[in-house]
Parts: structure tokens; C-alpha cells; sequence
């Protein structure tokens, strides 16, 4: 009896360790180190005050990255965030600048309801052009990226579309710049976004239609699944995660332009890999989505407050990142 009993307890052991999945450890411990290593750089680095600053900017990618882990986990790509962005924002403040509703409170809530909506139909746009279209989505929301910047260029007639009431301005203000219980809100909106996708993705069966989709649509489609439905609900909630990015992207500029969001599809598809997405689909990380948000926010915090690297290498980094995450993931995929 004993004797299985220890054979027991060394199975268990050996189970235990095997279990541990390495590449969803591997964001935390590279955050841990970046966080040493800017402690290091600067001492300033470790306080609050930066800590809180460098989560606060990277709202506007990590809130675009989770919507970028459905569509990436369900097996396709959408390049055309940043100039969706673009497109939302510049959509939102024209309503605003209208006068169409003359209290201020109301216009700011029908404002935002709009750009809800307006985000999720751009998703469901490429959704369908996607599906319906049977168009790899690489083409399809490279073609929706130049319409969105193309779009947003018309508007702004090749220049900056400015929120003009301050009265608008004041009231908006707090959406980005405000607090709740000492915690910025960027923040909070990130952690809400964050529990309610990793709850859909984890805990739904939509959730785990997307993993089946993104393994293999054949298998997917064999065992009942609505791949399409599936995909385009993928990107109809990149669109909404879009969208949320620009109800805190606006207070804090009060202002757009065709240059807006230029390169964010880059930073947020890398946030995705970093955090342990695999970029063929078939498998989602939205918390390590977020921390690879974060990661690359760090590196740009730690460049600016050293003089090792200059600040203006910050996309070249970025891009180099984004590589060495794809080699890592590999390399432990074959270990797996």
C-alpha cells in the first residue's frame, strides 16, 4: 500500500511540474525582469507615480490587444485598428462639434453610445468581408485600413479635428484624467475589459468555440461549430474593444487626425504574441495579452529615462520584440 502510495505522490509530483505552462509564465517573468532592470536604470523608475503613468498610457494598446486575442486566437488578423481609431475618433467629436443635442451631459452620452456602435460595425465590417467574402484577412483589413485612414483624412481635410466646446472638454476631462478610490481610471477600464474578455474566453462556450476555430475550422465545422458566426462576433469585438480605446483616447487630447493610431495594429499584435497568444490561433492569453501591453510600455519608459538607447529606436525595439517573441514561443512550443 505503500508503495503505491508513494508511486502515487511521485506521479502527482511529476504532473505538477509538467503542468507548468511556460509560455503562459514567461510574459510575467519577463515583466518581473524588465521592472528590475528599470530599477536599476533609474531609481525613479520603481516609484508609483511612473508605475501608474506607464499603465495609464498603455490603456489605449492593451484595451485594443484584448479584442486583437479573439480574432488572433480564433486563426485570423485585423491590421486595421490603428486607422479604425483614427476613423472612430474623428467620428465621435464631429457629432459633438455638431450642437445636435444642446445639453452638454446627453450630447457627451449619445456621443459615446455612437461610438460604441460605430466601433462595433467597423469590426463587423471586416468580420463579414472576412467570412462572407472569403477574403484572407490579412488583404481584407489591409484594404479596411487604407479605407478608415482614407476616410479620416477626408474628414480632417489632411489636418486635426478639435473638440471646440470647453464646456465638453471639462465635463469629458475625468474619463481619462479622473480616479476612482486613488486608481486611474485608464486602469480600471482596463481591468473591467480585461476580467469581462478573459471571462467570455475562459468560462463561455462561445469562448471555447473560439480556440476550436482557431486549432482547425475543419474540425470546428465537422463538430457543429459556426465558424463564421464565430469570427465575425471575433471582430465585432475588436471593433468594441476599438471603440473603448477612443471613449479614453479623446478626453485626453481632445483632438485627432489621419496620423492618429498610426502603427498601433504593430504594438497591439505584439502586446497579443508577447503575452502568450499563439499567432496561428487555437490558443488565448487575455491577461498575458495584457502584460505584454504593459511590457511594451516599459521598454519605452526605461529608453526614455536611460541614455543607452535612444528614444526615437522605440518602434525599431518594438518590432524587434515582436520577433523574438515569435522565436521564443516556437522554441517552447517544441518543448511542450
Amino acid at each position: 500500500m505503500s508503495i503505491n502510495s508513494g508511486s502515487e505522490g511521485a506521479t502527482i509530483r511529476r504532473r505538477s511540474w509538467r503542468d507548468v505552462d511556460l509560455r503562459a509564465v514567461a510574459p510575467f517573468a519577463a515583466l518581473a525582469l524588465l521592472i528590475v532592470i528599470g530599477a536599476l536604470v533609474n531609481p525613479n523608475f520603481i516609484s508609483i507615480t511612473n508605475l501608474a503613468n506607464v499603465a495609464t498610457r498603455s490603456a489605449f494598446i492593451a484595451i485594443i490587444a484584448v479584442g486583437a486575442t479573439f480574432v488572433i486566437s480564433s486563426g485570423d488578423l485585423d491590421l486595421s485598428v490603428g486607422s479604425m481609431v483614427a476613423f472612430v475618433a474623428s467620428l465621435m467629436i464631429l457629432f459633438m462639434n455638431s450642437g445636435v443635442i444642446a445639453d452638454p451631459g446627453l450630447m457627451l452620452a449619445a456621443a459615446m453610445v455612437l461610438t460604441v456602435v460605430i466601433g462595433s460595425l467597423c469590426g463587423l465590417a471586416n468580420g463579414l468581408i472576412t467570412t462572407v467574402g472569403r477574403i484572407e484577412p490579412f488583404i481584407a483589413t489591409l484594404g479596411t485600413m487604407g479605407i478608415y485612414r482614407g476616410l479620416t483624412t477626408w474628414l480632417s481635410q489632411g489636418g486635426a479635428i478639435t473638440l471646440r466646446s470647453s464646456e465638453l472638454q471639462g465635463l469629458y476631462r475625468p474619463a481619462y484624467f479622473g480616479s476612482v478610490f486613488g486608481l486611474p481610471v485608464p486602469i480600471l477600464v482596463i481591468l473591467i475589459v480585461t476580467a469581462i474578455a478573459a471571462f467570455i474566453l475562459y468560462r463561455t462556450r462561445y469562448g471555447r468555440h473560439v480556440t476550436a476555430v482557431g486549432s482547425s475550422r475543419d474540425v470546428a465545422r465537422y463538430s457543429g461549430i459556426a465558424v463564421n458566426r464565430v469570427r465575425t462576433i471575433a471582430f465585432i469585438i475588436q471593433g468594441l474593444c476599438v471603440a473603448i480605446a477612443v471613449l479614453l483616447y479623446v478626453p485626453r487630447l481632445g483632438s485627432t487626425s489621419a496620423t492618429t493610431g498610426i502603427l498601433w495594429e504593430l504594438q497591439a499584435i505584439t502586446a497579443v504574441v508577447v503575452g502568450g497568444t499563439a499567432l496561428k490561433g487555437g490558443a488565448g492569453r487575455v491577461w498575458g495579452t495584457i502584460c505584454g501591453a504593459f511590457i511594451l510600455e516599459l521598454v519605452g519608459n526605461i529608453m526614455l529615462l536611460s541614455n543607452f538607447i535612444s528614444e526615437y529606436l522605440i518602434g525599431a525595439i518594438q518590432g524587434s520584440i515582436i520577433i523574438i517573441a515569435m522565436l521564443v514561443q516556437r522554441s517552447l512550443t517544441r518543448k511542450a
